[in-house]
């Protein structure tokens, strides 16, 4: 690899094998040397969960779409990619995280339950700059191809300002299409609904298969990245690693009748 090069690592939530993993590293690997960190299986919705009760193993894997990409594959959660990946693989500090191309959308409140984003906010964490690139269009069989542009345009953004200490972005790219342009929002308010199907064993036992539908309850407020997906445009999201309400702690304070 050359060393006088910015360095990104890409990793994923969809596995090493993902169409989406190897478009993302495609689409960088002009802009610095690049190294892939993977789940070996999907690993869709397992947000920022960490492997506490098997050992991790790391393989090194070949694909003939990336040929000068050293890849890696870990048994393991995305948050165990990038923090294996800073541990026992990359050969220095990266210069930026990707995480990515999600199959599927993270936009709203999905950011909670994504391990695309997991990865991206353990980056966050240990103060590197971080992206999670997401399509809505769950196929692996998608056309990728309209998502390259806005890769390519918010990474070399990026590499060459940062972002914000503790800031990360999620990145949502309409599917079928060239994006309209990029639209920096906020999240859009909304909770999941019906989220289980309902079946029955031969044996007569219930079981449950996750399902359901997002409600969008602010469909029409153009602050927000549904709206502007919905129209063709692409999203970003400025994301806080630190979850805590700082502006209601005075609140709380006085709600639990507490003194400085």
């Amino acid at each position: 690899m050359q060393t006088n090069r910015p360095l990104i690592l890409v990793t994923n939530d969809d596995s090493v094998e993902a169409p989406g993993f190897h478009h993302l590293i495609e689409s960088v690997k002009e802009f610095a040397d690049v190294i892939g960190v993977a789940p070996a299986e999907p690993q869709s919705g397992q947000s920022s969960a960490i492997s506490v009760n098997k050992p991790l193993f790391i393989t090194e894997v070949k694909y003939f779409s990336t040929p000068q990409t050293p890849i890696f594959k870990v048994n393991g959660t995305p948050v165990d990619c990038v923090k294996l990946a800073m541990h026992a693989i990359v050969p220095r500090r990266p210069d930026l995280i990707l995480s990515g191309i999600n199959h599927g959308s993270n936009s709203a409140v999905n950011v909670i339950y994504s391990g695309t984003m997991g990865a991206v906010l353990e980056g966050c964490l240990i103060g590197i700059p971080s992206i999670g690139f997401s399509m809505l269009d769950h196929s692996w069989a998608a056309d990728l191809n309209g998502t390259t542009l806005t890769i390519k345009k918010i990474t070399g953004a990026v590499l060459q300002h940062g972002l914000p200490a503790g800031i990360c972005l999620n990145v949502n790219i309409p599917a079928g299409c060239t994006p309209e342009g990029i639209k920096v929002t906020r999240s859009a308010k909304g909770c999941w609904n019906k989220e289980y199907a309902e079946y029955t064993t031969p044996e007569g036992r219930q079981y449950y298969w996750l399902t359901g539908y997002f409600d969008n309850v602010e469909p029409t407020n153009s602050e927000t990245d549904e709206y502007w997906l919905s129209r063709g445009w692409a999203t970003v999201v400025p994301t806080a690693a630190d979850m805590t309400a700082h502006d209601c702690i005075s609140g709380i304070k006085t709600l639990l009748q507490l003194s400085d």
